[in-house]
């Protein structure tokens, strides 16, 4: 906090809802939901998704917002207010966003990189074998393009939580729905007719989205889907990674907390499931289905502009338009995840937000100069406990994402659920005679359910239990 300010505040319920429903819809839900969508059977997980985010993504979110509202603290400071023996447990919930950050940025600059191109009338460029490869190996573009992501993000966290965090939602949020929204129509209506004179359409891909796949459906392969689907949640909801604590800690008393959980929860949902819309049926009708195999970087940077240019002439503008539609939503959420470090900066060395946001800013550029360089210069490659191979950034990212935030997740799930007990979020949920709905539900999933799924996902991710 800044010395001798009162802590700042989002100055009513929707200015908190568009910016946690921003931090929620990031680079995870465009480009990571959708090919888990169709590798998991479309329908079967979106079902297992939807009833997830309803039960294990619900108790995770309004525990982290009920700790930062309840504290008036950031993750680092929050977890010893709660109790004092449990004060690492904010160090670590820190860490994660310290560590994402940098990588973060760096595609973050990828994808401004694509829409300056596609804005110029580059797209057909960008759809060439070899143009992303080629782009991100070298060694002063991509440092260029992710100095000026950090810059935009950085400018919007120095204004502070009100004319910064809030006023940057309000204008941007609807934005970047009425773009997926926008995209997601004109991808149903595409139809495609290839070489071999085989016609796909878009409204045949929607249908592999929605509709359940039980081919092949065995015990085993459910939990992997249940296992994908809580994984995806983390990304979708930003939870486990400090960022909730710190928007909580902003929420004013008088706002219910229920109701604003709520629409956060449809809003994620809603917007994760358009993403679905908006890529699977273009991809399926341009590329057939093995173009949906795609994840990542590989399905959003090296795919999608082959779709785009796949389009003709209406292709640009599109592919301009999506790119745009992506930066918006990478923006929010780096947003998010730089003040989650700012505002520890701020609680635990009682320093102003400019300086916390400067010295923020300067480890989360030293930290992208060597993720660009893991590309080239201090190029690596190594397989990680989970089998997949890897280079800086896949390193970090499996640090952060796999291991430190399911860790997280249970610890919070353990001093909540079993040192002070579930009243303590109960309590400050139910203040100023609002009620909590789902509360036998929340009791149930925060002391047992929970933990014993983030258990399960943690040892998968270590490699440790491999049948699931």
């Amino acid at each position: 906090m800044e010395r001798g300010k009162k802590r700042n505040t989002f100055t009513g319920s929707l200015g908190f809802v568009l910016a946690a429903a921003g931090s929620a819809v990031g680079l995870g839900n465009i480009w990571r939901f959708p090919y888990l969508a169709a590798k998991d059977g479309g329908g079967l997980f979106l079902v297992i998704y939807i009833i997830l985010a309803l039960t294990f993504g619900f108790t995770l979110l309004t525990t982290e917002i009920a700790i930062g509202r309840k504290t008036r603290q950031s993750p680092l400071t929050a977890y010893a207010k709660i109790k004092k023996s449990w004060g690492k447990l904010g160090i670590l919930a820190s860490l994660v966003p310290v560590i994402i950050m940098p990588y973060y940025c760096v595609i973050g600059g990828w994808v401004v990189k694509y829409f300056v191109s596609f804005l110029l009338g580059g797209g057909g460029q960008a759809a060439a074998d070899g143009y992303f490869n080629d782009f991100i190996t070298s060694r002063n573009a991509p440092l260029v393009f992710t100095v000026v992501y950090l810059a935009l993000t950085a400018f919007v966290v120095f204004r502070g939580v009100e004319k910064g965090i809030e006023s940057f939602s309000k204008i941007v949020m609807p934005l970047l729905v009425l773009l997926i929204a926008g995209i997601a129509v004109f991808s149903i209506t595409i139809r495609y007719t290839d070489g071999a004179g085989a016609t796909r359409t878009g409204l045949e891909g929607l249908r592999i989205y929605l509709i359940p796949n039980p081919e092949g459906l065995t015990l085993q392969k459910f939990f992997s889907v249940l296992m994908d689907a809580m994984g995806q949640l983390f990304f979708s909801l930003s939870v486990a990674m400090g960022i909730m604590i710190a928007y909580g800690s902003y929420v004013p008393d008088d706002a219910s907390l229920t109701s604003s959980i709520n629409q956060i929860e449809i809003f994620d949902t809603l917007v994760a499931f358009l993403a679905g819309v908006m890529i699977i049926p273009a991809v399926y009708t341009f590329m057939g289905t093995e173009g949906m195999e795609a994840s990542g970087p590989s399905l959003m940077f090296v795919s999608l502009p082959k779709v785009f240019a796949a389009m003709g002439g209406v292709g640009n503008l599109v592919g301009c338009l999506f790119f745009a539609m992506v930066l918006f939503a990478a923006l929010t959420s780096s947003v998010s995840i730089m003040e989650a470090v700012v505002s520890s900066l701020m609680d635990q060395f009682h320093i102003t937000r400019k300086k916390a946001a400067a010295t923020e800013t300067a480890i989360a550029l030293v930290g992208a100069v060597f993720v660009c360089l893991g590309y080239n210069v201090l190029y690596f490659n190594i397989t990680l406990p989970n089998g997949a191979a890897a280079q800086l950034l896949d390193v970090m990212d499996y640090l952060s994402n796999n291991i430190l935030m399911p860790i997280v997740a249970i610890g919070t799930c353990v001093l909540i659920g079993w040192v002070v007990k579930p009243k303590t979020v109960i309590e400050e949920v139910e203040k100023n005679g609002h009620k909590m709905g789902r509360k036998r539900l929340y009791v149930a999933m925060v002391k047992v359910v929970a933990p014993l799924l983030l258990a399960i996902l943690l040892l998968k991710s270590l490699g440790i239990v491999t049948a699931i």
